[in-house]
């Protein structure tokens, strides 16, 4: 009888506090610490590593990850790469996997772990998408074949350490990758957020501190650089990921294979191949800067409406809705909106000069059928136009791009 009572308050006691007999402020410590890995553990070895090449892990973070992700996540990493892959490949169409722009954001949202296992079946995105991933025999006869178990053994582990508590660990364990990445990343990083540049799909930053999801929150970012181990590219962003990357460089533990361009400046040159080499290689910096040429120009419109009185009229509305929008790709204004926009080119020869001229210069990096002589010459005679076109933010643009070193 004494042995059952002992046995009784025992499991009592194991199931109230577990072997740890942690306090709520470590039980909450330990579940964001563990969560935290697991995000690292994507970010790093999944998307930065295999998805994308950018970096080199060594065997021991390596091994780390793939079974951390085994025991926290049942993630296959074939299945992982391979649907990322292809969500790059047919970004924003029917056959990504999970776009917001053609399933609904609410979907993706809600649905985002449901449409990645609905991927992962397809054995033709395995096939043609997964190449290069680890294929070892532990790959093959754990991690791959039994990919469930992990999480279960997790859920022994985390009971065992800190009891009842511990199965409701496990289920934030079990959200927090459908939820963050899946969702989160997946859903409102193609939907909402800042974009630094045009990139061709509608990828945005979610913020520019990458923290929660380990640098996953600069979106348009990795999009515009996919090969990049750097999601970070402003000096006022962050990636936490990135910090990890450079901590596991310095001890020997991975090595970084690509960054994203940096657009080199030098002295006021005429325009040559050079300056060609170095405006494709880095064409959605200069775009981006080319914007912000388009944004002062609307300013200064604004403040010539302003001195004429007309800061309450629909001319004023149109400009300031001119100025949200001008800087961005056709194709990503809003249809409700072009109709006020081809108003304002209308009203303002400097406006229209800025985007004719703006298309004219991707068309440097667009055609394909035209010698490399021609693109150079075609891109002085557009440098000669914008300095003697007489509007000073086109003028400044081209001497700057005339500095431009590859």
């Amino acid at each position: 009888m004494n042995f059952l009572m002992s046995l009784h308050d025992g499991l009592v006691q194991w199931l109230g506090f577990g072997l740890l007999e942690a306090s709520i402020w470590q039980v909450v410590a330990y579940a964001l610490v563990v969560t935290h890995i697991t995000i690292a553990a994507v970010t790093i070895f999944l998307h930065r590593a295999q998805a994308h090449r950018a970096l080199d892990l060594g065997p021991i973070p390596s091994h780390f990850f793939r079974f951390w992700l085994w025991l926290t996540t049942g993630m296959v990493t074939k299945e992982w790469v391979a649907i990322h892959r292809k969500h790059h490949a047919k970004c924003e169409t029917e056959d990504d996997p999970h776009s917001p722009q053609t399933r609904g954001l609410k979907k993706v949202l809600r649905e985002g772990a449901e449409l990645y296992r609905h991927e992962a079946k397809n054995e033709e995105t395995l096939a043609k998408y997964s190449h290069g991933v680890p294929n070892d025999w532990i790959e093959r006869n754990l991690y791959t074949r039994f990919s469930w178990q992990g999480v279960g053994l997790m859920l022994i582990i985390n009971m065992a350490l800190f009891g009842a508590i511990g199965a409701s660990i496990w289920a934030l364990q079990m959200a927090w990758i459908p939820i963050w990445a899946a969702g989160v990343v997946n859903g409102i990083g193609h939907f909402w957020g800042y974009r630094n540049f045009e990139a061709q799909d509608a990828s945005t930053n979610i913020s520019p501190w990458g923290l929660i999801i380990g640098g996953e929150e600069l979106h348009n970012n990795h999009h515009t650089y996919p090969t990049s181990a750097k999601f970070s590219i402003k000096p006022y962003e962050f990636d936490i990921g990135w910090a990890y990357i450079r901590a596991m460089e310095m001890i020997g533990w991975a090595k970084v294979r690509k960054t994203a361009p940096k657009l080199r400046q030098g002295a006021i040159r005429p325009a040559d191949k050079d300056t060609l080499e170095a405006l494709i290689a880095n064409r959605y910096e200069v775009m981006a800067h080319y914007g912000r040429g388009l944004k002062e120009a609307c300013t200064t419109e604004l403040a010539r409406l302003k001195a004429q009185g007309e800061q309450h009229s629909a001319k004023w509305q149109q400009f300031k809705l001119a100025k949200r929008w001008l800087h961005r790709d056709q194709d990503r204004i809003p249809q409700a909106y072009r109709a006020e926009i081809a108003s304002v080119r209308a009203a303002s020869p400097a406006l229209d000069k800025l985007l004719l001229m703006r298309e004219e210069l991707r068309q440097l990096w667009t055609r394909t059928n035209v010698s490399a002589e021609q693109l150079v010459s075609d891109l002085q005679a557009w440098c000669h136009r914008a300095e003697e076109s007489g509007i000073a933010e086109l003028r400044a643009f081209s001497m700057g791009l005339r500095t431009a070193r590859a």
